[in-house]
């Protein structure tokens, strides 16, 4: 099953940025307030509702960091289930499809243990300085879960039209 992520946060940042989809922009929502960086670029699954009542939350495994607002035709390996302070909240972990250097990542046992420890690290720490946030645990669910997710979270009535572009399409502007 592929799919379409697009970027909201390079790998590497600070920046949390957020794409604002009345104006169809990326905004700054605010530098995290740790000194953690964002392990893998990310976004979120184009045309999805998540169970948070956003746009379902995707992690892209890359050699480089990408930009906001890249569209990147992705598969899924995993996904991390968090509970924050406004409940769960998922994040697909995936690959770029096309990626030669990522064929041979196909599952969560196939990603290096100590990526997928900084990637919770990272979730586990990241608002710990901000007033009123939290995080109150996590587990690890293989692709098929991730794959159901993101079916159900295509399927949400309030997920509104969907955007979805083709890998290779150019999207039409007005």
């Amino acid at each position: 099953m592929d799919f379409v992520v697009v970027v909201e946060i390079p790998q590497g940042s600070r920046n949390k940025y957020e794409m604002d989809h009345a104006l169809g922009r990326i905004r700054l929502d605010r530098m995290l307030f740790t000194s953690t960086r964002y392990p893998a670029d990310y976004g979120y699954v184009e045309g999805t509702l998540g169970l948070d009542g956003e746009p379902l939350d995707a992690l892209v495994l890359g050699g480089e960091p990408t930009f906001p607002g890249v569209l990147i035709r992705c598969r899924a390996l995993g996904m991390f289930r968090m509970n924050d302070q406004r409940g769960e909240d998922d994040k697909v972990l995936c690959v770029p499809a096309t990626d030669p250097r990522m064929n041979h990542l196909h599952e969560l046992d196939d990603v290096f243990p100590h990526d997928l420890r900084e990637i919770q690290h990272f979730f586990e720490v990241y608002k710990d300085l901000e007033p009123g946030k939290s995080f109150d645990g996590a587990s690890w669910l293989g692709r098929s879960a991730a794959e159901q997710e993101i079916t159900s979270a295509r399927a949400r009535p309030a997920a509104g039209p969907s955007r979805e572009h083709e890998a290779g399409a150019t999207p039409t502007h007005s």
